[in-house]
């Protein structure tokens, strides 16, 4: 089957807001959207982060048309028309409430259809974006920090991210993976009140916490420092760490072990995409 091509709709235009001039920010928020609980929180947070800082937000809203083609005893395959139509007709409901839930929060705005698998979807949409907004809950988190170079902000179901970010933690354990979140996360480190780096020890080599909080300051950003000795396990110390900051926002490399070891095992990226518990994640690979 050939691979279909995304159609844009656009959204009627709307009064550019002014950008904040000195500063980073994120400029160009992609959002997935669909029937899962999760995405009227998941737009408010992209509106909150476009808002301020003067962005523009690109609403996906995928039908997988590979989900409604069936196998036959023989071998051949035909699509379930009714069932993919009937896919189609809610998600173009799901666009509209959309629409006008973005029309109300005055930024500017498109929504984006496709077809294809959402992972593949959106890790294409996001090509030229700055971050994508999903769910933790949705299941896509994990899969798009590893086949996209975007960072993944992963939000609790039901509690949209305010801007500016009260209080932030960056997990530091000196990996690529941390790294990359760092330079990801800038934006929304930058407005931050309060921004603490937590070193767990554990991983030999790497760069030391002292670069990373160097790189911060270099951006304006100046973060306090805790080093904790693991006790039961990583993610357990790192998560009380977090607790006692009161952090809104986690920013952590995912998959810094491989993804089948933490499957098996367990691991950081696994705890916290799992925990009910955690608050927003920003994470990269």
């Amino acid at each position: 089957m050939a691979r279909l091509i995304p159609v844009m709709e656009p959204a009627p235009k709307r009064a550019r807001l002014a950008r904040p001039e000195g500063r980073l920010t994120m400029r160009s928020i992609l959002v997935n959207a669909d029937r899962k609980k999760g995405t009227h929180a998941r737009i408010q947070t992209a509106a909150n982060i476009a808002r301020h800082g003067g962005g523009h937000v690109t609403v996906l809203v995928d039908t997988p048309v590979s989900r409604y083609i069936a196998m036959d005893p023989m071998g051949g395959s035909y699509v379930m028309t009714d069932a993919l139509e009937k896919a189609r007709a809610e998600d173009d409901a799901v666009a509209t409430a959309v629409e006008s839930q973005l029309a109300a929060s005055g930024v500017t705005f498109d929504v984006v259809r496709c077809e294809d698998e959402p992972v593949t979807a959106l890790s294409h949409a996001a090509r030229l974006a700055d971050l994508i907004v999903v769910s933790r809950s949705g299941g896509l988190a994990g899969d798009l920090a590893l086949t996209s170079r975007t960072p993944i902000l992963a939000l609790p179901d039901e509690r949209p991210m305010e801007m500016p970010v009260r209080r932030a933690c960056v997990a530091w354990d000196g990996g690529e993976q941390s790294a990359a979140a760092l330079r990801g996360a800038l934006p929304l480190l930058a407005t931050c009140a309060a921004v603490t780096m937590v070193s767990v020890t554990e991983k030999k080599g790497g760069f030391p916490a002292a670069e990373a909080l160097r790189y911060l300051s270099r951006h304006d950003i100046h973060a306090g420092f805790e080093e904790h000795e693991r006790r039961d396990s990583t993610e357990q110390t790192l998560a009380a760490a977090v607790s006692r900051a009161g952090a809104d926002l986690l920013v952590m490399g995912a998959y810094g072990k491989s993804r089948m070891r933490e499957f098996l095992f367990g691991g950081v990226t696994a705890h916290f995409l799992n925990s009910p518990e955690a608050p927003a994640l920003l994470l990269a690979h």
